[in-house]
């Protein structure tokens, strides 16, 4: 029995996230589905982390053993020609067997992508987000300093989930500008139920004046969510990077 390790990229606005769902399509399934067809056996797949419906992935971690003995280039090749068009097999790797996506996860990146102003792309409506207030992005600069370190942020957090410990650490913020395209990249020891996209629709209202700083730290400090700004659409949410131990 061997423990494999998978990096995929997917494009999610055909799916209804990672997570298996009942007559529903998603990432895991069409994973387990793929491998199952190339090997034969039937396997589970564990994700480094649950990505809501509409949400990509740049590099989602998946594990996953098999009695298989198919060499990992072979598993890669197999994968990509019957996968469709919208999953990518990027790196097929052999891992200790201790190894789990998510439990060995040590670092999670995230990136948020915007358009600010201007017209609507119809074509790019599924891959990026729309804001159409002008901002000062010197102003979201300096707030999103606040969000560096450890917090407690239940502010940030949408209802519904079912967490006791809300105590995250924001290991860097970056915001990048490239005309009206605004890319945020959050890396973290974690994130709490639409956490980055609070954080991003925070950060723009704060850039329109509809929230101050004061907000910013009154959400951090009480862990209320009157204080944060709005929760940003799905589509401009791609799971970028999960790093994980040396000897992992």
């Amino acid at each position: 029995m061997r423990n494999f390790k998978i990096t995929v990229e997917y494009n999610g606005a055909n799916f209804y996230g990672w997570q298996k769902q009942n007559g529903k399509r998603t990432v895991q399934d069409e994973l387990e589905k793929t491998i199952t067809e190339v090997t034969g056996e039937t396997v589970t797949v564990e994700g480094s982390g649950r990505t809501d419906r509409g949400v990509h992935a740049l590099g989602q971690v998946v594990s996953f053993t098999l009695e298989s003995k198919i060499p990992c280039v072979g598993l890669k090749k197999a994968l990509n020609n019957l996968l469709p068009n919208d999953i990518f097999v990027k790196k097929v790797e052999v891992v200790d067997a201790n190894f789990h996506a998510r439990f060995s996860a040590k670092k999670k990146t995230y990136q948020y992508i915007v358009q600010v102003g201007g017209d609507r792309n119809a074509v790019k409506n599924a891959t990026l987000a729309y804001y159409p207030f002008s901002v000062n992005f010197e102003k979201m600069e300096e707030v999103s300093k606040l969000m560096i370190g450890k917090h407690n942020f239940k502010g940030f957090c949408s209802s519904g989930t079912n967490v006791k410990d809300f105590e995250r650490e924001i290991y860097d913020l970056k915001i990048k500008k490239k005309g009206r395209i605004f890319t945020f990249e959050i890396t973290g020891n974690g994130f709490l139920y639409n956490m980055v996209r609070i954080i991003v629709g925070t950060l723009l209202d704060v850039g329109r004046d509809k929230l101050t700083q004061e907000n910013v730290e009154q959400a951090l400090a009480s862990g209320k969510r009157e204080y944060a700004g709005q929760t940003m659409p799905a589509c401009g949410l791609y799971l970028k990077r999960v790093e994980y131990p040396q000897n992992a």
